[in-house]
């Protein structure tokens, strides 16, 4: 599937994708990869000599080659003529790097897209929407929305899309988003100075396995280590921390002290 280019120009300041596609002394005209006018055709832009670097330039050609794409600033639209001045010299290492970084992940969305249209057999640009319309608001894009599907089941469950769409697109996520196990750890600092405390700790510890089936370790006197393999790290923190939430009212129940932190590797 071909990215779905959004209509019209791009707002100020905007970080934009283009492609040069000639190059005269003093300027390097491109086309926006991202953007199209409302008839379909390509929305073009010019980098002048002097925001192609920071410093005075005498040869453009040494810094900007033809059929290559940039990321660039929109630095001024002028409406009236559909005309963009576009600057290189404004875009930092760390926005040129995020936004190449977005346009990779919108790339493997829309692959994903494509997959799911083929086995379902619809027209992928309307399943695209679709998804995007149903996400978008819980979530930063696209490639976000389908990474969080393969931790968390329950946001594939309560989408509002066809079944035959839901089947699909668990298939394509699970393929395309191979997580390896990872291990959740916490440690529990417990201190109990009830006659029957040792007896209500192991009590509590047991049904804390039980329940999240994570594994309770005994560091020394008065820490223990909890830990949880899981393909799903968010979802596996969520269970521990309701099961770790139970102990802490128990043991303080029994007129204990007791607490708990996550170890973040």
């Amino acid at each position: 599937m071909e990215m779905v280019k959004k209509k019209g120009l791009p707002k100020w300041g905007e970080l934009v994708l283009c492609t040069v596609t000639r190059i005269t002394p003093f300027a390097a005209w491109c086309t926006l990869d991202e953007y199209e006018r409302e008839d379909g055709s390509a929305v073009e832009g010019m980098i002048h000599v002097s925001e192609v670097a920071g410093k005075w330039v005498k040869d453009i050609r040494k810094f900007i080659k033809p059929n290559k794409q940039y990321v660039t600033k929109v630095v001024r639209i002028d409406y009236q003529k559909g005309h963009l001045n576009l600057s290189l010299k404004r875009v930092s290492k760390f926005d040129k790097k995020e936004k190449v970084e977005n346009f990779r992940r919108e790339k493997r969305a829309m692959g994903i897209v494509t997959q799911i249209a083929k086995r379902v057999g619809e027209d992928e640009t309307e399943i695209h929407n679709e998804l995007k319309s149903r996400l978008s608001e819980d979530f930063d894009d696209l490639f976000d929305a389908f990474e969080r599907m393969n931790e968390e089941p329950s946001i594939l469950e309560n989408l509002e899309v066809p079944k035959k769409w839901k089947e699909s697109l668990s298939e394509v996520v699970e393929k395309n988003f191979r997580v390896k196990e990872k291990t959740v750890k916490a440690v529990l600092n417990v201190v109990s100075t009830a006659p029957d405390g040792v007896k209500k700790l192991r009590s509590v510890l047991s049904g804390l396995e039980k329940k999240t089936g994570a594994t309770v370790k005994y560091i020394s006197a008065p820490k223990y280590q909890v830990e949880l393999r899981t393909k799903q790290p968010k979802l596996a923190e969520k269970k521990l921390r309701s099961g770790l939430e139970d102990i802490v009212k128990n043991i303080k129940a029994a007129e204990g002290e007791v607490s708990y932190e996550f170890i973040r590797d």
